[in-house]
């Protein structure tokens, strides 16, 4: 990017969500780590100027007779997810071998859409709930209350099988616990969170790190199951304290964070005065909130909802028919996006090979 280095510092930028919070960090900044994906920089011949949004390929396919796809996420230079967009904000621009630059192409002619990203995407959350002692004996119906909501908020209507949530606790033990493996069910997935009782945990005291390696490595895991399709995840993780097993370190916790697949999303959500806000930020690494009493919790939560929602509502799946032909081989494709007073741009190629009129 032509402003990506001058806008680095911006990384460090602490946005207000509740009494805290911090900008999404999916989007590497380093531009020798490939912050667009498949892509690139538009050609200069162009004269799109800097880009203030960030359109980062991350799959690209053509079907005969004539579609190009490109499926790719959009967000802005702090990396804050950017969702509901229409396929009439996007222009497309091609150059072929006897093009000196770009083309624009007919909106009418191309019958540009943004489609479903189903099957080529999809996105799933973990939930990652403190059932330590001080939660199940003070504050588990109001934790019980605000998860619900989040999950109500985050998991589509009608479901999908493309998005999915799972559902962990933690307390002292060195253990992940299920309480709901991966569903697409709302339904299913508050039923369990509904069940939950003040007996269910056998330690009192807090395996905070143990439970964020192990979500990351979970998140991980899911990532690689996806083999036909691009994904997505999000770990979310409360509590309402500090780490007091001391069976892992802070460093190990914060490095399994930092060194995760740039597609998945950390948010944390803190209670009470006990916690460490420094240390939930470095987990939180996309958003961190904290609520001072547990009065304020579903609503907490439902900001992190939100910002879950955003983040898998940020990739799409844009399509449209090429005038291009069989035997006119490879070509460049910029696609342009207009979003209010920001611009951002990507280049790419396609092959027409086999390319004949309409589109399926």
């Amino acid at each position: 990017m032509k402003n990506i280095l001058k806008y680095t510092f911006l990384l460090s930028f602490v946005f207000v969500l509740n009494s805290c919070g911090n900008a999404d960090d999916d989007v590497d900044f380093d531009i020798n780590n490939r912050e667009l994906g498949l892509g690139e920089e538009p050609d200069d011949c162009l004269g799109f100027g800097e880009n203030e949004l960030l359109l980062s390929i991350q799959d690209e396919f053509t079907t005969l007779p004539g579609k190009v796809s490109i499926l790719f996420k959009v967000s802005d230079l702090l990396g804050n997810p950017i969702s509901g967009l229409t396929a009439n904000q996007f222009t497309i621009y091609e150059q072929g071998r006897n093009d000196a630059c770009f083309n624009l192409i007919s909106p009418s002619e191309s019958q540009a859409r943004i489609s479903p990203n189903t099957q080529v995407f999809n996105n799933n959350t973990v939930l990652v709930l403190d059932l330590s002692n001080s939660v199940l004996e003070s504050s588990l119906d109001e934790l019980k209350a605000a998860s619900i909501s989040f999950i109500n908020n985050v998991m589509p209507s009608p479901a999908t099988e493309s998005f999915k949530m799972a559902i962990y606790w933690f307390d002292g033990e060195d253990e992940l616990h299920l309480l709901n493996a991966l569903s697409s069910s709302a339904t299913e997935l508050t039923a369990a969170v509904d069940g939950i009782t003040a007996d269910i945990s056998n330690d009192p005291s807090t395996d905070l790190y143990g439970a964020v390696i192990k979500s990351t490595k979970i998140a991980e895991d899911l990532l690689k199951s996806n083999t036909n399709v691009i994904g997505a995840a999000s770990v979310v993780l409360f509590t309402d304290g500090t780490d007091q097993a001391s069976r892992y370190r802070e460093s190990d916790a914060l490095n399994a964070v930092k060194d995760a697949n740039r597609n998945i999303s950390f948010f944390t959500i803190g209670l009470g005065a006990e916690i460490d806000t420094e240390v939930l930020e470095g987990i939180g690494k996309t958003a961190s909130v904290f609520a001072a009493n547990k009065e304020e919790l579903e609503n907490t939560f439902n900001q992190i909802s939100q910002r879950v929602a955003e983040q898998a509502n940020s990739f799409y799946l844009f399509e449209y028919c090429s005038p291009k032909r069989d035997g006119s081989g490879e070509n460049n494709l910029v696609i342009r996006l207009t979003n209010g007073s920001l611009q951002g741009a990507v280049q790419t190629k396609f092959d027409a090979s086999g390319f004949e009129g309409g589109c399926e």
